[in-house]
């Protein structure tokens, strides 16, 4: 192979390093975890007015990233070093959301994707906040929820959830968000399977 074609086949290749290695993935990647689940095997049929999809809540661009922020200050944010969330945390928080309302309803809860073809709720909103407050040395989410009914008003309620965390350390702290998410799940579970 002559110098000239050899350059443009290692140019065409250059591009694909990023997707098969590159940067070094972190030792260990956060989740969160439903403290609820459906039991396996139990089915629901979606009847029309009893069907509810659960959309990803938007965020502030402090939350929209794989890291934990911490609330130094009112107009300021840090973030945690170490391990970061397996996937943006709006998605966790939504699927978290999801599933801890179809184990503690008798509500069928469909996946967004298909949401715009079956009639029912709509539960969204907003992850206000989703960190660490040093001051107190708990983690915080605060959840302003919104629930559409079809042909009706837009209900909207807030929902705040704290935990302990005795270590600002991310694995420590994710423990306590992962705590405080399913308190708020449970919250807002209550009031919109009613």
């Amino acid at each position: 192979m002559n110098r000239p074609k050899l350059l443009l086949s290692l140019l065409a290749v250059l591009p694909l390093a990023g997707c098969f290695g590159g940067a070094k993935p972190p030792p260990e990647l956060l989740t969160l975890t439903p403290a609820q689940t459906r039991a396996p095997g139990e089915v629901r049929a979606a009847q029309e007015g009893h069907v509810i999809t659960v959309t990803p809540p938007s965020t502030p661009d402090e939350i929209a990233v794989n890291r934990i922020p911490v609330y130094v200050a009112p107009t300021q944010v840090q973030y945690l070093t170490g391990p970061v969330w397996v996937g943006k945390p709006n998605e966790l928080f939504r699927q978290l959301l999801s599933e801890t309302l179809a184990a503690r309803s008798g509500w069928t809860v469909i996946d967004p994707a298909v949401y715009t073809q079956v009639q029912g709720l709509v539960l969204g909103g907003t992850l206000q906040r989703f960190g660490y407050d040093p001051a107190r040395g708990e983690a915080v989410v605060v959840f302003d929820a919104s629930l559409a009914r079809p042909g009706a008003a837009v209900t909207t309620n807030r929902f705040e959830a704290r935990a302990p965390a005795a270590a600002a350390d991310a694995a420590t702290v994710a423990a306590a968000l992962n705590q405080a998410a399913n308190q708020v799940a449970g919250q807002v579970a209550d009031w919109a399977g009613h």
